[in-house]
């Protein structure tokens, strides 16, 4: 069941989005050679405490999960697409780095994503960043008022296999508001004209996440939340929550 969200609400869903875009930013600043992972967690950790804000990650344990997830940020390097768990891990000069957050403030909730190079980048991967980047306002320029999901999912999927990508197949975005994962969900490829049709009100995490090696195989690591990709190959991963109104997409977690 979706819930259209009033207008009032998707004010209160913005002030929720940019405790993350608060967050995001911080915890990219944060992120130099040295640096570990659970340092980048308690940087993100600290915005949260000081907005009055909770995390919507944090004990979140999905079906799939054979623990609850012990984080505020999901970070994943390198050939880790999604889901990573912030461990003891320094960065290195070069690391490709996905970070991922969620903001519960008053009841509603914001999630975005944004990746990046650690030290010195290599050409491949800013293409890789600049393509997740690219996709994702493809999704946001289709997610009007009248357009179908499918339409998203196609523009997004255009996008990523025009550059030659993979897409990890199963894995996408999702609607959101007084939880995290709501309905519908928001495939990273599909067709045009179908699915549900867009209504001034929904709010959607779009999301499209690549990888460079072209194919569309992942595994979960051992710790049975962080996905990698089959050949080792890199990823990115883009995401913002999006309001769709008369007016337009409305960026709830503007950086």
């Amino acid at each position: 069941m979706v819930e259209l969200k009033t207008d009032a609400s998707i004010d209160a869903m913005y002030e929720a989005g940019q405790v993350v875009a608060g967050a995001l930013t911080a915890a990219q600043k944060a992120a130099d050679v040295g640096v570990s992972l659970l340092e980048l967690d308690e940087v993100a950790h600290d915005v949260l405490r000081e907005a009055g804000a909770t995390s919507p990650f944090l004990g979140y344990r999905p079906s799939f999960a054979p623990t609850p997830f012990p984080a505020v940020l999901c970070v994943s390097v390198n050939d880790a697409i999604v889901h990573g768990v912030p461990d003891r891990y320094r960065l290195r000069d070069g690391d490709l780095v996905s970070i991922d957050f969620g903001a519960e403030l008053g009841g509603w909730v914001g999630d975005s994503a944004l990746s990046f190079v650690v030290g010195t980048p290599r050409e491949a991967d800013l293409r890789l960043i600049e393509t997740a980047e690219r996709a994702l306002a493809a999704g946001i320029e289709a997610a009007v008022v009248g357009n179908r999901i499918g339409d998203i999912a196609h523009a997004i999927g255009t996008v990523c296999r025009a550059a030659g990508y993979g897409i990890p197949d199963g894995f996408g975005g999702h609607g959101i508001g007084r939880r995290m994962h709501e309905d519908p969900s928001v495939p990273n490829e599909g067709r045009p004209g179908r699915g549900m049709r867009l209504r001034h009100g929904m709010a959607l995490a779009i999301e499209p996440m690549v990888v460079a090696g072209g194919t569309d195989f992942f595994h979960a690591a051992p710790d049975g939340w962080t996905l990698k990709t089959d050949d080792g190959s890199r990823a990115a991963h883009a995401e913002h929550t999006v309001a769709i109104t008369d007016a337009g997409p409305r960026i709830l977690t503007a950086r």
